[in-house]
């Protein structure tokens, strides 16, 4: 049923609602891997993500009837938001289901399209239980966000784009949550370059697909446990399952910690916000050889909360030893806390929160606490002020940061 007269049909369609995105060559991640690296930033979208192309696309293709019903779907936000606008284009009801865990921005935006949002569930998997038994309660009509083969092709006129700009790419990573994003970009590429290898990228938190191809069956995790709320998906689709067998060169999964280096690697070196989902071929990169290869990562989507953001930011700083914490012990007299501090201002720290105990041990003249958190440029640097301190006889020890 994917076919390329499908994928053509489908390219134009989603031209209603979904920009071009066009690849962003990135100097910083080609210098890093030895290759030629293009990011494709569907982040862009109108509606942050590009979801959207699949959701309009197969509400295209209902009848009146079926959208007069009222559609409905689940989602953990960036589905929702594509079928909650697809629909708004179409005059339609939309009812969504997300898990309670879903980011208050997503469910703000998903509503400010129009739809109607019920919070169910602690995953995907929950809250798409619920919205199928509303669907049959009420006769909406279902939207599924992955596992549904016009969806698919939706999905796949990314790949459309990509091989139009980039026809001689070797390489495309693509996140994998349920699996339909993968389906439709695999499987138009292998129509188009047999020769062009489609790699997914897991969270290991929520390596469903993986499972799954290695079993040579859908496979269902007992649990989920990934920063990557958009791919935190226990059951991958059984419909395009066969699709993905065919066509996908290979799964990789990413820790959730290099994420979070992905994420301050976009924010500074591309100034943009990708979402953890989306990061997913960026945290990749490192695990492939991918020297002297043309490769695409696509950026899947940049909904992403400022509470969140900001964790990440904070948490990517300390652990790229741009923010830590020591503890040294001083006696308890005038000018000790100044020579400290000329020694990290020598060094060109710069110290953002101190922490003065002076009952850490009965005896004040022998040892009072100080903890001091700083930034730096880099563990380098870190190392070199740990050392200047040791040299003006202090004994700094590293403990957890906390902002």
């Amino acid at each position: 049923m994917l076919t390329l007269d499908k994928f053509e049909e489908a390219s134009e369609i989603v031209k209603a609602v979904a920009q071009e995105t066009k690849l962003i060559y990135s100097d910083y991640f080609s210098r890093q891997t030895g290759g030629k690296i293009y990011l494709k930033p569907e982040n862009m979208q109108f509606t942050g993500a590009y979801k959207v192309r699949g959701a309009y696309y197969k509400i295209s293709t209902l009848s009146e009837e079926e959208r007069r019903k009222g559609l409905i779907t689940a989602s953990a936000g960036n589905h929702a938001q594509g079928v909650a606008y697809a629909a708004s284009c179409f005059g339609a009801k939309a009812v969504i289901v997300m898990p309670t865990s879903t980011p208050l921005m997503k469910v703000n935006r998903t509503k400010s399209y129009g739809a109607e949002v019920v919070l169910y569930g602690d995953v995907y998997d929950e809250a798409s239980a619920y919205a199928h038994k509303l669907s049959e309660e009420n006769g909406y009509t279902f939207i599924p966000p992955f596992d549904d083969l016009t969806v698919a092709t939706g999905q796949g006129t990314i790949a459309m784009e990509i091989i139009k700009e980039l026809p001689l790419v070797d390489m495309i990573l693509v996140p994998v949550g349920g699996g339909g994003l993968i389906t439709g970009v695999a499987t138009l590429v292998k129509l188009l370059n047999p020769n062009i290898r489609v790699i997914g990228v897991e969270p290991a938190g929520a390596n469903c697909m993986q499972a799954s191809l290695e079993a040579g069956e859908v496979r269902t995790l007992p649990s989920v446990n990934t920063i990557a709320d958009g791919t935190a998906v226990k059951t991958p689709g059984s419909e395009i399952f066969p699709y993905i067998q065919k066509n996908v060169d290979g799964i990789v999964t990413v820790e959730d910690e290099e994420l979070i280096g992905a994420f301050l690697d976009i924010m500074e070196n591309h100034k943009m916000v990708v979402e953890n989902s989306g990061l997913l071929t960026v945290a990749a990169l490192k695990h492939l050889d991918v020297k002297g290869k043309k490769v695409v990562s696509i950026l899947s989507g940049g909904n992403m909360d400022v509470i969140t953001m900001a964790s990440v930011v904070q948490h990517g700083l300390i652990l790229r030893d741009r923010i830590f914490t020591v503890s040294v012990l001083l006696p308890d007299r005038p000018g000790e806390l100044v020579r400290v501090a000329q020694v990290i201002a020598r060094e060109q720290g710069n110290v953002i929160k101190l922490e003065h105990d002076q009952f850490i041990s009965i005896n004040r003249n022998a040892a009072v606490e100080l903890k001091i958190t700083m930034e730096a440029f880099g563990t380098e640097h870190k190392e070199q002020i740990i050392k200047a301190l040791r040299s003006e006889g202090y004994d700094p020890q590293l403990v957890r940061t906390v902002l």
